[in-house]
């Protein structure tokens, strides 16, 4: 996935501008971005400050790496069966 050449700090300062009342327009013509990019970040970010934030990025971490847990210990799995059925 391509980065953003925005970081998460500053999308959400962009969503919290929007909320206080700054127009749409304005906002896009500023940073030089599409309508369609800044309402994918309300969706994403909408009411998120820098702390919920953070433990969004840590959740997604955690989240990553128990997926890989499970794929490895799957593999395992499905190897030690087919050495059991071998040994049958």
């Amino acid at each position: 996935m391509k980065k953003s050449k925005f970081t998460e700090t500053q999308i959400t300062a962009t969503i919290k501008a929007y909320e206080a009342g700054k127009d749409v327009n304005q906002i896009c013509r500023e940073l030089k971005i599409n309508k369609a990019t800044f309402y994918n970040w309300k969706k994403k970010y909408s009411g998120m400050d820098a702390e919920l934030l953070r433990q969004f990025r840590e959740v997604q971490r955690e989240n990553a790496e128990l997926k890989r847990m499970y794929a490895d210990l799957s593999l395992d799995h499905s190897l030690l069966k087919k050495v059991i059925e071998n040994k049958i």
